[in-house]
């Protein structure tokens, strides 16, 4: 039987738009962090928003809706205990527990796909509510 990718679950398309903006915030640098979202109507997945470099992490949280479901990637720049400066990229699946049921159905059957296009995560975080995904959890994860 032939293998014929996640297509056919989710349905759930990745917009070019939003390959290209992952891959600038990997190889660039040139944004802190990306939300994205699922266009229901067009059946795939679009960049909603981006964080310049100097934006920090509240800039980052403050930015994610608080009832609807989003993903984001995340460039969490920290300095290890040996004194380097290094990167680590996250994917966060935020699923606030009031959003609709849904859009968590959406986002959840979707996720698998859309994070096997975004090449070099490092870590991912499921986030139902803030303190889920606080900057200490990004900072035990890094570490």
């Amino acid at each position: 039987m032939a293998f014929r990718g996640a297509n056919a679950s989710s349905g759930m398309g990745v917009a070019d738009h939003s390959k290209a903006t992952y891959l600038e915030l990997q190889r660039k640098k040139v944004h802190r962090y990306i939300i994205f979202k699922i266009d229901e109507k067009k059946k795939e997945v679009i960049v909603e928003k981006t964080g310049t470099p100097a934006e920090n992490y509240e800039d980052f949280t403050s930015s994610l809706p608080e009832n609807d479901c989003r993903y984001a990637v995340y460039d969490f720049d920290f300095v290890t205990s040996e004194n380097c400066q290094k990167s680590k990229i996250f994917f966060i699946a935020w699923s606030p527990a009031v959003s609709r049921i849904r859009a968590k159905m959406l986002y959840a059957t979707s996720k698998d796909r859309f994070r096997r296009e975004l090449k070099g995560i490092h870590y991912e975080i499921q986030a139902t509510d803030p303190t889920e995904m606080d900057l200490e959890v990004l900072q035990d994860r890094a570490n």
